[in-house]
């Protein structure tokens, strides 16, 4: 994975000072936009996506309690496999953003508006 820029300044002391709901929207903002990219083929460009979620996931991680930070985990093999496959699936994707939008109430009332429904 070569090293993501647009998040290369963010510290774990910075990111730790947003909420839990906003992390969470923050990574989901960075799926958002690899959603975009997928719909248009734009492979290499959706992996650097997937570069920059895997780093705001890592700098979660670090903050997160034991629970949480399992779960955040799991969630980020999710991901890792996404960003390993060379044309991720749509589909997939979109199952995974649900995912990570279920993490909390908040995100979660953006899962219709940005998914739709089951």
């Amino acid at each position: 994975m070569s090293a993501p820029t647009q998040h290369a300044g963010l510290s774990p002391e910075r990111w730790a000072g947003f909420s839990f709901d906003q992390q969470i929207l923050m990574i989901g903002n960075e799926m958002n936009r690899a959603s975009s990219l997928l719909a248009r083929g734009a492979w290499d460009h959706a992996h650097r996506g997937y570069e920059r979620v895997l780093q705001l996931i890592d700098l979660t991680v670090v903050a997160a309690t034991p629970t949480r930070r399992r779960e955040l985990l799991r969630w980020r093999d999710l991901v890792a496999a996404l960003y390993l496959t060379p044309e991720p699936d749509a589909d997939v994707h979109r199952r995974v953003f649900r995912c990570l939008l279920q993490f909390t109430p908040t995100a979660a009332q953006q899962i219709e508006p940005l998914l739709g429904r089951l």
